[in-house]
């Protein structure tokens, strides 16, 4: 194996290793360590389902007890309101005790950024699958509730920093070591990886959004990737691992590289312009927001 197709990295322990091509390939051994981890922890899903249902079922007895007193026409006339109640309970029901496990398991183990074994035995790699289990159904359960910003609040509330004024369209976002900015706007079919199986190897690596950036859809953005404040990357591009994009340009591309400048970011929101079309004439005159000090940074 030459020099040029060696690669180093540091593992957990902080002991560098040579690596070459053929430990990034997806083998048989290691797409079967994943699969069998997977089938041992959807043993979580048991306590999750049975205090969701248990909730619903709650609801539904203390509903058709109201059979005798109100009569049949109201119960009837109510039904599909206490079919919808019940399926709020069991998805919110299911979305605590996922927390309350997901909290007991971080305790045990803390999540962490690394590279580490994909393998069976070693120890982030079997509590990142875990956390995985725990997460994913309620998640894609709170996203199929036809609730605008329900998504949103899941998201941080297994962990993903951002605030409601960021969107993300029916994009997928890894739950843990992800930070948005505000305003931030990832399309639809996005998948933002913060963790990612390669060959032999889990890489958790932390994603960085800056404020006021937008996402293409179907774009794949890798773990370890910071993309600056103002920032666009186009529709079906990708990022590399560790990739920054710098702050106010516009990438594009497999992996995404420099376009263009975005002349329209908004830190240009602090300039005005008027435009006398008669004389076509325009101009711009740069003005002080009016904001105290020590908020500015929230801005």
């Amino acid at each position: 194996m030459t020099k040029e197709n060696t690669i180093k990295i540091e593992t957990k322990n902080g002991i560098e290793e040579n690596l070459d091509e053929s430990d990034f390939l997806l083998d048989f051994a290691t797409s079967s360590a994943i699969s069998r981890i997977n089938i041992k922890f959807l043993a979580v899903y048991i306590p999750i389902f049975w205090f969701g249902g248990m909730l619903s079922s709650i609801y539904w007895y203390s509903y058709t007890a109201q059979v005798n007193r109100s009569g049949w026409l109201i119960t009837m006339l109510f039904l599909p309101f206490a079919f919808l109640s019940m399926l709020f309970l069991f998805v919110f029901g299911c979305l605590f005790i996922s927390k309350l496990i997901l909290i007991f398991v971080n305790l045990i183990h803390r999540p962490k950024e690394g590279i580490f074994k994909a393998e069976i035995g070693d120890t982030d790699f079997e509590f990142w699958c875990l956390r995985i289990e725990l997460k994913k159904l309620v998640l894609w359960m709170m996203r199929n509730i036809p609730l605008p910003w329900i998504d949103t609040l899941a998201f941080r509330w297994f962990g993903v920093k951002m605030d409601f004024s960021s969107h993300l369209l029916d994009a997928w976002v890894d739950v843990e070591f992800v930070q948005l900015g505000r305003k931030v706007m990832i399309g639809q079919g996005t998948t933002i990886m913060s963790s990612m199986v390669v060959g032999k190897y889990l890489i958790i690596k932390k994603v960085i959004i800056d404020d006021y950036v937008v996402v293409g859809g179907q774009a794949v953005i890798s773990p370890g990737t910071i993309i600056g404040k103002n920032s666009m990357i186009g529709a079906v591009s990708t990022t590399n691992y560790k990739q920054f994009l710098e702050s106010g340009w516009i990438y594009f591309g497999i992996p995404g590289i420099k376009l263009k400048p975005n002349k329209y970011a908004e830190e240009d929101r602090d300039v005005i312009r008027k435009i006398d079309i008669d004389k076509e004439e325009k101009i711009e005159v740069d003005f002080e927001v009016n904001i105290d000090e020590d908020k500015k940074d929230l801005v």
